[in-house]
């Protein structure tokens, strides 16, 4: 059975004007979420307002590039529209793997939370840090690390190569045969594996819902363990297929309202603190059409408003198990750092995908690669990726997919920019860094000496990004003239305006962003709550009470 009711149905513009509320939090996935869940477990009253539905919480849905019409798109909680990438030669337009509604992407992800190394965000011994350090270093993250996971369940096993202890992990189902075997394989290779760290409780029944909206409370995301929880308080209210047309800023250091569009009607909210956890895409896009005070954008004065914009790097390579063992299949239980860095070079986090290299597999390979390519617009060409599809599912056959994770590195020409005809179409300019190449040749070399005597074959030639893990584009850093937000992911030029999703990243790290979004969220919450209370205490001390 499930452990919670229904969420209470979302709020009308009416309603949610005639409430006063604390904190106003663009965006209800994982940043937005979980920051709102800190708020009201603080006491604070919190309105999510999100551009995409509710959604019907029965519903069980994988996300699919085969829905195109923005309506439908919009409806399933996908992002209606494509983005538009510039590489410096072409522009290609497609469906990036974003979502639009409660819960954002992540009601959509795998649920792999992982913690990143002390190394990603510090300079260590070991690693010489690619921008000197975060402003909040490790350990003052760790303690956040462990509540986000416990609030989201993150069930998994100790990583054996790591001597940060994780106090927080929930006991792992039991691995099946196939399973077992693969890690006595790994661990026979040197590849030092653990269980990998699932954001899913695993409730009787459970249909293991990974890379789709699950119906139930068992996979946990940013709907799941954030927003549903903080309306649980009572303290907490939703508007949905709300747009947020604008921040208004009336006065220089500090936000005053939000413009919103629902339903062809427009009016403005507003509260005393405002959180924008809109997406790496959507924040910097909402700031930069928020022209009040600056024709640069709102929060701007640095001029990295969109700038740093980063992705993870995916190399995936197919892995026959043993003669006699079967595939693993659809489990994502096996993930190593044992390539995460080698000699100073950060190769990231290698994991299992949870498919087997068949027919649709490889297919879909062929086309994210074709898709960022110069022969994307010969459209014909595309039909013909069948033919070496059914090739190599003969090659392969049974054989499981795996990922090596690396991270990309900031760079000030990497950016968000403003679409000139349409401001659902996320705009960006990306180009990778001949560094990443030298590193994927380092990660190749090392996955082949481990696996050699095992059949294993890569499935991508170049290095592919993954524009599902857009980061990087409000950073925060102690300069104000080289960094979007304070230590505390404030905006450096406003009072009362922070930023809790991917976007206040300086580097990306070698995992998943998730698990370090949500634990970022619930520390900018108790900054907020703690000033909150100061401010409450000292108007109280001002008033003679």
């Amino acid at each position: 059975m499930d452990d919670r009711p229904n969420p209470p149905a979302p709020l009308s513009l009416a309603e949610a004007q005639s409430e006063t509320w604390d904190v106003i939090v663009i965006g209800a996935g994982m940043g937005g979420g979980l920051v709102g869940r800190g708020l009201t477990e603080r006491g604070l009253s919190v309105l999510f307002v999100e551009k995409g539905p509710a959604g019907h919480r029965t519903e069980r849905q994988p996300y699919s590039d085969a829905v195109t019409g923005a309506t439908a798109r919009q409806l399933r909680g996908y992002w209606p529209k494509q983005v538009e990438a510039h590489d410096g030669k072409l522009t290609n337009r497609y469906f990036a793997a974003l979502g639009s509604g409660v819960g954002g992407s992540s009601v959509f992800y795998a649920a792999a939370l992982e913690r990143p190394e002390p190394h990603d965000l510090d300079a260590t011994p070991a690693s010489a840090h690619p921008t000197g350090g975060w402003p909040v270093g490790f350990t003052s993250l760790l303690p956040y690390f462990h509540k986000a996971e416990d609030y989201l369940f993150v069930h998994g096993t100790e990583d054996p190569l790591s001597d940060v202890p994780s106090p927080s992990l929930h006991n792992p189902p039991e691995l099946t045969e196939a399973e077992q075997a693969m890690m006595a394989d790994f661990q026979a290779c040197g590849i030092t594996p653990y269980q990998s760290h699932i954001a899913q409780k695993r409730l009787p029944g459970c249909a293991n819902c990974l890379g789709g909206k699950c119906p139930r409370s068992c996979k946990m995301d940013g709907r799941s363990a954030g927003v549903e929880p903080a309306l649980a308080t009572g303290r907490a209210g939703l508007l949905t297929d709300c747009e947020v047309l604008s921040l208004i800023q009336t006065e220089a250091d500090s936000i005053a309202g939000i413009r919103v569009r629902q339903h062809r009607a427009e009016t403005t909210l507003s509260a005393p603190v405002y959180v924008l956890a809109a997406g790496s895409f959507g924040s910097p896009t909402l700031l930069l059409r928020s022209t009040d005070q600056s024709p640069d954008g709102c929060a701007n004065s640095s001029g990295w408003v969109g700038r740093g914009l980063m992705f993870h790097v995916n190399n995936f390579f197919a892995v026959w198990p043993r003669r006699g063992n079967a595939p693993i299949g659809q489990s994502r239980a096996i993930s190593t750092r044992a390539f995460y860095l080698i000699d100073g070079h950060r190769l990231g986090l290698t994991q299992a995908m949870g498919y087997i290299a068949d027919y649709g597999t490889i297919l879909n390979f062929l086309r994210m690669q074709f898709v960022q390519s110069r022969f994307a617009r010969f459209s014909r060409i595309e039909g013909l990726l069948r033919i070496p599809a059914m090739v190599a599912e003969r090659l392969f056959g049974n054989a499981d997919v795996f990922v090596a994770q690396m991270e990309d590195f900031p760079h000030p020409d990497n950016r968000v920019t403003l679409n000139e005809t349409d401001p659902e179409v996320f705009t960006f300019h990306h180009t990778l860094d001949p560094e990443v190449h030298k590193r994927q040749r380092v990660l190749r070399k090392a996955i082949r000496r481990a696996l050699g005597r095992w059949r294993m074959m890569f499935l991508s030639i170049k290095p592919m990004v993954n524009h599902g893990h857009p980061l990087g584009t409000l950073r925060f850093g102690d300069d104000p003239a080289t960094s979007v937000l304070d230590p505390d992911c404030k905006a450096h030029d406003l009072s009362n305006l922070y930023v809790t999703d991917g976007s206040f990243m300086p580097t990306s790290l070698g995992v998943n962003p998730s698990l370090t979004i949500a634990a970022n969220a619930l520390r900018v919450a108790d900054i907020i709550a703690d000033r909150h209370m100061s401010n409450h205490q000292t108007q109280e001390a001002a008033d003679g009470r």
